[in-house]
């Protein structure tokens, strides 16, 4: 006989069970996505210990193969501790041209299944699908079943999936589901199932939020759930409260299927601290041509350019321009950023990293675009939409502005790598 929907005095009171049982939320994240897409193109990659990233010391683990996983390698991780742990992994540099692409064909068969489609990042989303459950007369983990078949039939690579009532429950099924698996929390079910996991599961619950439930006697979810509220304001304040919420399935946010991405950026963190203008400029360049091929990528120009600077103590700085057109071009964001860091003068110390960000987007279709009288802006689109091909098919670095070498060359490649395209 199924228990009464009724809270107890230490639990706060949540929806009734048939409305939730009304909602299929589900949430679906790409196994290891640049990996898998490089595997993919390279079959003879697969099974291998794979990381995407820059094979340069202070750079960082893009993405890592769940044979790479074993050795403890994680995304964000320093790649030189990555390949002290793993020293036979296989490194490859990432083509973000080709995991927007991807990552646009995803979103497509999302589509095809529910117009409540809520991007996260280029490889999860959040779907509302309680339209298609009664569209298609199917129960939420036959359409979530359905999804993950079309995603290997049509892109060659696998997704984990989380099924339940609200968001929240729904991505801690997903993470709890990898690689490659289906797992539904059903409404009734929900309190038993968060009950029996590490309070860290909670979302905004970090690891100084851990050590200061720890020294309360807080160690999983269900200890919090049963957490006085005093105790709870006291230690942390409100969030301890909405995380107490949490803890008991209360999640009240729908779906929303519109959520344009604010910026596109890219930035490198040099092997050693530099100081020419000459290496500056050159990876400049080279980070213009990689935003604006994620920008023509996804359909949108940027109004804002930001220049950002990391000094060899850490401190930050950043400067922006906006632009009179908004663009998708390598050349006006290159122009715009170096007259950016020309107007800084001359530094205080070596620069440790350098980034560029167009913000402010626009739908590139919408957007107006700077006039020529001589061609010249068409030939440069013409040339980096041809650059977009080849990098796609070929990987990056294949063809590369001239420009870039004679750069990379003045400055005598103070970054201790090869020049990259």
């Amino acid at each position: 006989m199924e228990t009464p929907d009724v809270p107890r005095p230490d639990e706060p009171r949540r929806e009734p069970l048939d409305a939730q049982r009304r909602r299929g939320i589900l949430h679906v994240d790409m196994d290891a996505f640049f990996v898998a897409v490089e595997q993919r193109e390279r079959p003879e990659l697969r099974g291998r210990r794979v990381i995407v990233g820059f094979p340069a010391e202070r750079s960082v683990v893009l993405s890592a193969s769940y044979e790479a996983r074993a050795f403890g390698i994680r995304s964000a991780m320093p790649m030189l501790i990555a390949l002290r742990r793993c020293p036979d992994a296989i490194v490859v540099e990432p083509r973000h041209h080709l995991y927007y692409e991807v990552s646009k064909e995803l979103m497509k068969v999302f589509g095809d299944f529910t117009d409540l489609v809520e991007p996260l990042s280029v490889d999860e989303a959040f779907l509302d699908v309680s339209g298609a459950v009664r569209r298609l007369g199917a129960a939420p983990e036959e359409i979530a079943a359905q999804i993950k078949t079309r995603i290997r039939a049509d892109l060659g690579i696998t997704a984990s999936v989380g099924v339940a009532g609200t968001k929240f429950v729904a991505k801690i099924a997903s993470a709890r589901s990898k690689p490659d698996g289906l797992l539904v929390v059903r409404p009734e079910d929900t309190v038993a199932f968060l009950h029996a996991l590490p309070v860290g599961a909670l979302w905004g619950i970090g690891g100084k939020t851990q050590e200061v439930l720890a020294r309360l006697g807080i160690h999983t979810i269900a200890d919090l759930a049963h957490t006085p509220d005093s105790t709870l304001k006291r230690s942390l304040g409100a969030p301890g409260l909405h995380a107490k919420g949490l803890s008991w399935g209360l999640d009240e946010r729908a779906v929303t299927p519109v959520r344009e991405e604010k910026s596109i950026g890219a930035e490198e963190t040099f092997a050693a601290d530099v100081t020419d203008d000459a290496a500056l400029r050159a990876e400049l360049l080279r980070l213009a041509h990689r935003v604006a091929g994620r920008l023509r990528a996804q359909g949108v120009a940027a109004a804002t350019v930001v220049l950002k600077l990391r000094y060899s103590d850490f401190s930050t700085l950043s400067r922006s321009h906006t632009l009179t057109v908004p663009t998708d071009s390598a050349q006006h964001l290159y122009s715009a950023a170096r007259q950016l860091l020309a107007a800084l003068g001359s530094r205080p110390m070596p620069v440790r990293l350098i980034g560029l960000r167009g913000e402010r987007l626009e739908r590139a279709a919408g957007a107006p675009r700077q006039l020529s009288l001589d061609r010249i802006e068409d030939n440069w689109r013409t040339a980096e939409e041809t650059l977009d091909r080849v990098s796609e098919k070929f990987g990056a670095g294949m063809i590369r502005p001239a420009r870039l070498l004679a750069e990379r060359r003045a400055a005598g490649h103070r970054d201790g790598r090869p020049p990259r395209g």
